[in-house]
Formats: structure tokens, sequence, C-alpha cells
């Protein structure tokens, strides 16, 4: 077996001080939210104070200043009294535009988190506030509110600054420690395709995740193309392979081919990571199972679904007579292939409001109408619509944020034990676990003897591709050492040292009670000092993605403001960029 390997965890890191002799490298010191950032004295930049490091002050005076790298201290103590000086003076004139400016950066994290276009604050937000202002203080304050600078693009360059503050934090964190990506390639509204990046990482005691980059895919989008793309982002940011454990993607060729896909060419430089095919998209593939006569009327609802849906006046019509015949809905629901659009509510709905489509139908097509008069074909529409919604509701729970790939997989083989299940109680002639078509038989006095051949037959047809996507694992109990440390004693596949460790850790009764009272990442991570053998490897579990579901919602810099749970530096990038009246 191999040894888990030891390796002392990365603490998030303290507020740096600033020194005396940091003036040397043309920097003084500027507090912001009570923490210190150093300051160039020649440009008056202020970097974050994660860059009070001689090091790096350095490096921006050679690299900015290059011409003044050898002046002495004396040149930069006096560059830095003529800053002092600078301050005074303007500071009694740029109070009323120094919080206008914060406000703007406010106003415009707002729009980007609302996901509003960036004219809204001119064209709404400021003349309401302004009005507001007027009505309930009368004129006084109104003169400070035409100050803040809301224009298009005064909001666009916020947005890209908090952006850019955002990542900065973020790759900084993300250098700490382990880390996993989640990617996928997606199109914009203008089918242009881009490489989205997720990034599940450690920081502050809990597992994070955030978008990393998105970056235009040109040329094929082949498995090199986006091999390149992510190599290149990766080592611009200094992220090293070494430290990534895990990539999830889906399952297209330029993903994950053997020979030319992006797997390979990851494993050429990182064979240690761990390659994991996203389970919704496993799932979302495995419920397109149907038999010929089954997938039948699927098409064929399809066909009545979108003949009212896709024209205007079949859809007014329809709900007029809805309306008029008191329905409990006023209109079916679009059906699409997307993934996350649900069969099941469609096909419900459908169900719901057959007799009413069969109304409409029979005087726009007689034939399609026809269907919704026949018993065997509505027996199978009711139990399409029944085993669609509990798979939509098998997709829905495996969506969602901070999910690892255990409880997914939990999630899978519980569904898979369902229909293991259900199979047996049609069998015996039950069909209560499907209310639709249990009603509908009851109503029409039909023998549940016709439908067993049927539903059976899709239900082990299910049932053989979820066994084939998700085969069942040779040892599901190997990781319950990490769900269960207090109950799960003993593994055969750890060394003698961790498995003495974990014995040392469930017999802590302090620990213990943490374990309750925490979610699973982050007990693993707050034991990371006493037990980092043990820590390391239940984090090599828990922190992969399961999915792709955050890469189908997101990307741009309005996106990254909007999804980031790091908030943006709003007084720090103030003290970066001098304070305007509103323009």
């Amino acid at each position: 077996t191999d040894k888990v390997e030891s390796k002392q965890p990365n603490q998030p890191s303290k507020s740096r001080k600033y020194r005396e002799e940091y003036i040397q490298y043309g920097f003084t010191c500027i507090i912001i939210s009570e923490v210190q950032h150093p300051q160039c004295v020649v440009c008056t930049e202020v970097l974050p104070n994660e860059s009070l490091k001689p090091v790096k002050m350095l490096r921006h005076l050679k690299t900015k200043h290059p011409f003044l790298a050898a002046k002495p201290t004396d040149f930069f103590l006096r560059k830095e009294r003529e800053l002092q000086g600078q301050k005074k003076v303007i500071s009694s004139q740029t109070t009323i535009p120094t919080k206008a400016q914060k406000a703007s950066y406010e106003v415009a994290c707002l729009i980007a988190q609302a996901k509003k276009p960036h004219t809204i604050g001119e064209t709404l937000i400021k003349p309401a506030a302004v009005a507001i202002c007027r009505t309930m203080y009368g004129d006084k304050h109104v003169q400070e509110l035409e100050a803040v600078p809301l224009s298009d693009g005064k909001i666009s360059r916020r947005i890209t600054d908090m952006a850019q503050d955002i990542k900065c934090q973020l790759i900084d964190r993300v250098k700490q420690g382990t880390y996993a990506l989640q990617l996928h390639e997606s199109l914009d509204v203008s089918n242009s395709a881009n490489l989205l990046v997720f990034v599940r990482y450690s920081f502050d005691g809990t597992l994070n995740e955030d978008m990393l980059f998105c970056a235009p895919l040109e040329a094929k989008c082949t498995g090199e193309d986006m091999f390149t793309k992510l190599d290149s982002n990766l080592k611009e940011e200094g992220l090293s392979w070494d430290q990534c454990i895990g990539v999830c993607t889906d399952d297209a060729a330029a993903m994950l081919g053997k020979k030319k896909g992006l797997k390979a060419r990851v494993l050429q430089v990182a064979p240690h990571v761990n390659f994991t095919h996203c389970i919704i998209h496993r799932e979302a593939l495995v419920s397109k199972t149907l038999h010929p006569e089954l997938n039948s009327v699927l098409e064929t609802a399809t066909k009545m679904v979108n003949y009212i849906k896709s024209r205007p006046l079949n859809t007014r019509l329809f709900a007029t007579l809805c309306s008029e015949l008191g329905s409990e809905h006023q209109g079916l629901l679009f059906h699409s292939d997307v993934r996350w659009i649900s069969r099941g509510k469609v096909l419900i709905r459908l169900y719901e409001l057959r007799d009413e489509v069969r109304l409409f139908l029979m005087e726009h097509d007689s034939q399609l109408a026809d269907h919704l008069t026949d018993p065997d074909w509505l027996t199978r529409l009711a139990y399409l619509s029944c085993i669609f919604d509990k798979l939509n509701g098998l997709n829905m729970s495996l969506q969602g944020e901070n999910t690892s790939i255990m409880t997914l997989n939990d999630k899978i083989r519980s569904f898979k034990r369902k229909l293991d299940r259900w199979t047996a109680r049609v069998e015996m002639g039950r069909i209560d676990m499907f209310p639709e078509l249990e009603e509908f038989m009851e109503e029409n006095g039909l023998n549940g003897d016709t439908v067993t051949e049927f539903i059976t037959s899709h239900l082990q047809a299910l049932l053989e591709h979820f066994n084939k996507f998700f085969p069942e694992e040779t040892a599901p109990e190997k990781y319950d050492w990490i769900r269960s440390p207090f109950t799960v004693t003993t593994t055969s596949h750890f060394s003698s040292d961790t498995e003495d460790a974990l014995v040392e850790l469930s017999s802590d009764r302090t620990l213990m009670s943490a374990f309750n009272s925490k979610p699973l990442s982050e007990f693993w991570i707050s034991v990371q000092k006493e037990y980092p053998q043990l820590s390391r490897a239940a984090l090599d579990i828990l922190t992969p993605f399961g999915c792709s579901y955050l890469c189908e919602k997101t990307f741009s810099d309005d996106l990254r403001v909007a999804v980031s749970k790091i908030k943006p530096r709003i007084d720090l990038l103030c003290s970066t960029h001098s304070a305007h009246p509103s323009h």
C-alpha cells in the first residue's frame, strides 16, 4: 500500500507590518481598513499587504522605475515628504469625490451581482437616488449624489478593477495549498468558444470554490488547444501542476481522448492528477435510455408541446382556452434537450392539461389529437411523466455548490437501489410509486398487468445503463473513515503509521464533539496541524469536483464579481485611483 506523505499545512497568511528600512525600496506605508499597505513614493501606486516583502517592492522599483533603482535612501525620503505634503493639500478638496468614488464602486458591484446592463447606473440608479434624496431631505444632499460617477464607461472600469482584485486575492489563496479544477468548453451569446475553469481550494478553515479564469478558444478547440490555454494560464498565475489533485470535465473527445485529449496532455505533465467525468453529465446520458415504443411517445408529446409553444398565436389561443375551462395552468412548458431542463415537468404539465390540449389540437392537428384519446398512449405518457420527474429530482439533487464526489456517488447508489426496488414492485402489480400512472389506471379501470412488461423492461434498461456509467466500487467502504473517523478505526489501504494516527484521532473525545458540529471538509481542515497525514488524505478525496455544475452558468468580469464569494477590496481600489467628480 502507498504511504500517505506528511505535509505541513499551509496556514492563512497573517497581516504583514511595514518596517522603516523599506523606504530604501521607494515605499512608504498607507493604512486602509486598519491594514498596512506599501505605497510607492514615486508613482503613488498602492500594493496589497502581501507585497510588504523586500523582494516584491524591489521588483516594483526595478520594473516600474529602473532609472531610480540606484538612488540613495535620502532620495526616497525626500519623495516621501513630498507625497505626504501633497496628501495634506488635497485632503480637504477630495473628501466628497473620494466618497463618491467609493459609492461608484459599491453601485458597480451591485450592478454586476444583479447581472444588469452597465447603463442602468446613469439611466435609473442615479436618477432614482436623487429623487429619493430630494423627496426626503430636500436639495441639501442632491449635489453630493450628483457627484457619484455612474456612467457606462465608469461602471465597466469599476467592474474590471474589482474583478482583477478578486482574482488577485483568489490566486494568493490557491497558492497556499492543493487545489482541484472543474473545466468546460462553453459558448457565449456570440457563439464564441471559451474555456471556463473553476477552482476548489482550502482557505481559512473551509473548502472554497471560485471561477479561476475564462479564456477564449481559437481554431478547432482540440484537446491540445485547451491544454495549451489551461497550462499557459496556470503558469501565468504562478500555479503549479504539482499542487493540482483533480480535474473534472465532461466526456467530449477533446476532453477525455486517450491520445490527443486534454486528459492525455495533463497526465503527461501531472500523472498524479485524478480525472472525473462529470456525474451530472453521466446521469443525463443515462436518462436518455428509452425503448423505441416509449421514445415514440416522447417524440409525439414533444411535437404537441412545440406545436403550441413555438407559435405565439397558438400560445395565446391555448391560454384563452385554458382560462375559459378554468384550468389550473394557463400554458404548457417548453421542451428542450438542454441538460438542466426537466423533461419530467414538461410531460407532467402536458399530462395534466391533456384534455385541453386534445380540444385545441382537434381544430388544428387532428392526427396529434388522436393520441390523446388512446388509453395505451396515455398510459405510457403518464409513466414517462413519472419516471422523468424522478430522474429530474435526482439531477437536481446532484447540482449545487461544495458537493463532493462521495456524496454525489451516494445519491447515484441510492437511485440504483430504488430502480431495483421499483422493478420488483411493478412485477408484483404495485405502481404506487408512479402516482399519475396509478391514478390514470384507476380512473379508466385498466388492468395493471397491461403495463408490467414495458415498465419493467424500461426500469431494467435504466439500471443496466446506470451500472455501465456508474460501476459499483470494489470497496465502497474504503472512504468510510472520512465520514465516520470515530467509528471506523481500521483501513487496509493505509500504512501502519497512518492507521495509528486514525486510532489516536478516534480516541480524542474533544475532537468528536467538533466533528459533530462541523461540515465534513471543515473538520478535516481543522485537524491539519495535529494529524497532517490523515487531513491530507481526506482532503485529497473531498477537494476534487464531482460535476461541472458551476461551469454551466458562469463567465466574464461581470460574472466573476457576481458569483465570487471573495469581496473586492473597494477601499484599496479607491486608494489606487484618483478621485474625480462625476463625468
